[in-house]
């Protein structure tokens, strides 16, 4: 299984768009770019699709138009740039790989749908795309994919998680959410089968300490939710651990990311980094 980290920053990015923290500064001045998140799993899954996902497609050399299956975590513009799809068919794009997309997530991914293609989505483009809601702890089977919902902590309305299996891989998708509620783990644990091969955290705030009720996590938060997926045999020493979605409030240097590398033995996720599990 290819898993591809096309974007790894926060909503507003790095260095954020209208930011003149020290961090931004010295962030322009290197050229250092972390863009919106978007995971795209054997070139035909993407977990999200932010504004940024053009930018991903011309740096990263891949095909959008085999992308069959798209799961949205939730709503909210940085994982959800609907408004793109309206250019997928018709004059816009010719020889697609695939000519239909699958997009999965809550009513409120199925509502900014529609709110953002309403005017300009043509009825030839419109007919291959097909919108189906999700619901947290509701099994989805697509294709050779096996996917597992979960809930998110996170202000959006129904936002999700995904436990995800193809070909005997298994990987968890753990952002925008801070703290795992424990109805994840007693799904997950009724859920049941092998560690994960690969789990990807929410690393919002990295070194920063936050609150449990926050709606993201550091890496502090990160070894609580792997502390208990390996109490739950979701997790272990086999299983790779990513962490992703960075916000310039942290200062995600690359001196902090080794530091939470060697220190906490995870993956700091970059644009365009590409695992095999």
């Amino acid at each position: 299984m290819k898993v591809q980290y096309l974007g790894t920053g926060a909503a507003e990015g790095v260095p954020a768009m209208f930011c003149n923290c020290a961090f931004c500064k010295e962030a322009r001045k290197k050229g250092v770019l972390r863009s919106r998140t978007q995971v795209l799993i054997d070139g035909e899954l993407s977990v999200d699709f932010p504004p940024d996902a053009f930018y991903h497609m011309a740096k990263s050399g891949v095909d959008f138009s085999g992308i069959r299956y798209l799961l949205v975590t939730h709503a909210h513009q940085d994982h959800f740039f609907a408004n793109d799809f309206i250019l997928r068919g018709y004059k816009f794009a010719a020889d697609m790989a695939e000519p239909d997309l699958n997009i999965f997530g809550s009513e409120e991914v199925c509502e900014i749908f529609c709110e953002s293609t309403r005017r300009e989505l043509r009825p030839e483009i419109g007919q291959h795309i097909h919108l189906y809601v999700l619901g947290a702890f509701e099994e989805a089977r697509f294709g050779e994919w096996r996917v597992y919902p979960l809930k998110a902590k996170h202000s959006s309305r129904e936002p999700l998680l995904f436990l995800l299996e193809k070909g005997g891989k298994r990987v968890l998708h753990l952002h925008d959410t801070g703290l795992l509620p424990e109805e994840d783990y007693e799904y997950l644990a009724k859920v049941g089968g092998a560690p994960v091969d690969l789990v990807t955290l929410d690393c919002t705030f990295l070194f920063d300490r936050v609150d449990e009720n926050a709606r993201h996590m550091g890496i502090y938060e990160d070894m609580q939710v792997l502390k208990r997926l390996e109490e739950i045999g979701l997790a272990d020493g086999h299983t790779k651990r990513v962490i992703s979605h960075f916000s310039h409030n942290a200062c995600p240097t690359e001196e902090n990311l080794r530091r939470a590398e060697e220190e906490f033995g995870v993956i700091a996720a970059y644009d365009g980094m590409t695992l095999e599990i």
